[in-house]
């Protein structure tokens, strides 16, 4: 079974999340932005075992402290898609324009495609590549908990902005329509921002996509 901590983090109140497998206690952060002393505090809380990095995408509120999370405790970068190789390699430039401290630039250990999975544990994550936010934007969905961790391609309410490079408002509407909408109205999902939600009341609510769809 997996679990899971929301750990807001950098000036931007980015969802980083620690998610666990109950049975193993092996854990994977998801999106370590920043702020690491907040993230350890959580690992120490819980008692987990980090096993891993997972990222949704590369923007610096989401990947700004990779590298160094990755350095400190040895643990492989898994994702995101390659389609944000360049953002990856801009971190100090995005650092310098949002006033974030310096990012380092790191190669993942493993990038990651539409229908591959990734272990956490005794847990499977399903990966879904979803851009529109971001070129190379992944989601991960866990079936059996009915879970999905979305990054930036939707929220509660609202959508990813698609006005940074590589961005594109159609394409990330067909990502939340055609990858995210189908895995069902129950699915509760962690937005890279704000509060929790679920597709199904993002299907009749969110004024982006909801209503008519399909």
């Amino acid at each position: 079974m997996l679990n899971y901590r929301i750990i807001p983090v950098t000036p931007f109140a980015q969802n980083c999340s620690l998610i666990w497998c109950t049975e193993t206690l092996q854990a994977a952060v998801v999106d370590p932005g920043g702020d690491l002393d907040r993230i350890y505090a959580v690992v120490k809380e819980t008692g987990v075992t980090l096993k891993k990095i997972l990222l949704t995408h590369a923007h610096i509120d989401h990947a700004g402290a990779t590298a160094d999370l990755s350095d400190e405790h040895t643990l492989p970068i898994v994702g995101p898609h390659t389609g944000d190789d360049y953002w990856i390699k801009g971190l100090p430039e995005q650092g310098k324009m949002f006033g974030f401290k310096e990012a380092r630039i790191f190669t993942p250990d493993q990038w990651l495609t539409d229908g591959e999975s990734v272990q956490v544990g005794n847990v499977t994550l399903s990966v879904l590549h979803c851009p529109g936010h971001t070129p190379g934007h992944l989601v991960f969905f866990d079936p059996d908990s009915k879970l999905a961790i979305v990054g930036d391609v939707l929220f509660n309410g609202s959508i990813g902005r698609t006005d940074f490079p590589g961005g594109d408002h159609p394409t990330l509407i067909r990502s939340i329509k055609e990858k995210l909408f189908p895995l069902g109205d129950e699915v509760k999902f962690i937005p890279g921002h704000g509060p929790m939600s679920t597709f199904g009341e993002e299907k009749k609510s969110n004024p982006f996509v909801g209503g008519q769809w399909g």
